[in-house]
């Protein structure tokens, strides 16, 4: 007998007001989403942002805080997109957002092509392979491997979607860095912004890296900024990350 799909109704950090429901059989939104979000740089200029496997539209919400642009959501699974939709009608923001439950490698054909000013993505971090040991559910596959979407089609993809000097903002793992500058090099991507993440400040490895590029952008430009510290020695969330979250310091 199948277990019941339990759904919780959470706020969206530390932010009043914004709620966002979750499957916990699925999964929850993560850091990387948040940091992502944080971490995107919106002009006041840009009128138009796409969220390729937006999940459960965390990151369409939270841009919301940030920016009057509209934002639309792509989520290919299609409980999660449910999820996405739910979340963006109980907070209102139907004008705002729009989730589109499509897999992202086809979006193009239905919204267009050079549309867009931002992209953003929390991809899949793992190649997939199909003896690949996967201990998880379909949906934590899905969103975790490349199992229905590759780097090279979400970075194809997204100079389809974006204008000419459009930015394509991405969170990824270190490891696959040297695969993720090549890749944006070879769909015409200038990495314009990076910041590498780390555990903590005795970590000797950074583990993720944020990565902000322009469509046909110049080659010079690069700014490596200050790493980004999740936690401190004490295991707990660092002032920046806090920050972020938009926690108070009393809390």
């Amino acid at each position: 007998m199948p277990k019941p799909k339990i759904e919780i109704l959470n706020d969206l950090l530390g932010y009043e007001g914004l709620k966002i429901i979750q499957r916990p059989d699925i999964f929850n939104f993560s850091l990387d989403s948040t940091l992502l979000a944080s971490f995107v740089t919106i002009n006041k200029q840009d009128k138009q942002i796409i969220d390729l496997g937006c999940g459960n539209g965390y990151i369409p919400l939270f841009l919301t805080l940030r920016t009057n642009a509209h934002i639309i959501g792509v989520e290919i699974q299609t409980e999660i997109a449910d999820l996405a939709t739910r979340s963006v009608a109980y907070n209102h923001l139907e004008k705002q957002i729009t989730i589109y439950n499509e897999d992202l490698k086809q979006i193009y054909k239905i919204l267009g092509s050079s549309k867009f000013d931002i992209v953003t993505c929390n991809p899949p971090f793992f190649k997939y392979k199909k003896d690949s040991n996967i201990n998880e559910s379909t949906y934590q596959t899905i969103a975790r491997h490349e199992m229905m979407v590759t780097l090279d089609d979400i970075v194809k993809t997204s100079n389809i979607l974006l204008k000419d000097k459009g930015t394509l903002a991405m969170v990824h793992r270190v490891d696959r860095m040297i695969e993720v500058i090549e890749t944006f090099k070879k769909y015409h991507f200038q990495i314009k912004r990076l910041c590498f993440v780390y555990p903590k400040k005795s970590s000797e490895h950074a583990l993720a890296m944020l990565v902000e590029a322009k469509k046909m952008g110049s080659s010079d430009g690069l700014k490596i900024l200050k790493p980004l510290y999740v936690y401190d020695e004490k295991n707990q969330y660092t002032k920046e990350i806090l920050k972020i979250f938009n926690y108070k310091k009393d809390e």
